[in-house]
């Protein structure tokens, strides 16, 4: 009786596959974090992580304590839902220190209409889009358009 071998080919490919699955599980072991799968497919350290870092936007509660004038104006208009914060960036800092002219966000920022209003066919009908190569582009948004009320002609 003859025993069976197996080719030298497929010997060498059982042990490749071998050595690249243990490789794969050892690598694993050594790289998976302790904290992941604590909540599911997460890493639960990084809840703790993400609530260590400052605290940069102050929300637009805080922001009608100090510029009620603009909230109430706001309230009439297509922009009634959004956050101030989106267009004028970040302020948390100059809720901390409204004295400081380095910390206020900025007033003037064109890209910030655009990050809504430019030409996009996933939006919706509804919603004023411009293409910018087509609209002036020599102002800035604001010179024509009143943010806070955009019906109103400056």
């Amino acid at each position: 009786m003859s025993r069976f071998r197996l080719p030298p080919q497929i010997v060498r490919l059982i042990l490749l596959t071998i050595g690249i699955v243990s490789s794969y599980l050892v690598a694993r072991y050594f790289l998976t974090p302790v904290s992941f799968r604590q909540y599911g497919w997460f890493r639960g350290d990084a809840l703790t992580e993400l609530a260590s870092r400052p605290t940069v936007f102050a929300g637009k509660a805080t922001c009608e304590e100090c510029h009620s004038e603009v909230s109430e104006k706001l309230l009439k208009h297509e922009h009634k839902n959004l956050s101030c914060e989106g267009c004028h960036g970040p302020a948390a800092a100059h809720v901390a220190d409204p004295e400081n002219e380095k910390e206020k966000p900025d007033k003037r920022n064109a890209l910030a209409c655009l990050r809504c209003h430019d030409a996009n066919p996933s939006r919706p009908k509804s919603q004023k889009q411009i293409v910018v190569k087509e609209h002036y582009t020599i102002q800035k948004c604001t010179e024509c358009h009143v943010p806070h009320a955009p019906l109103e002609v400056p």
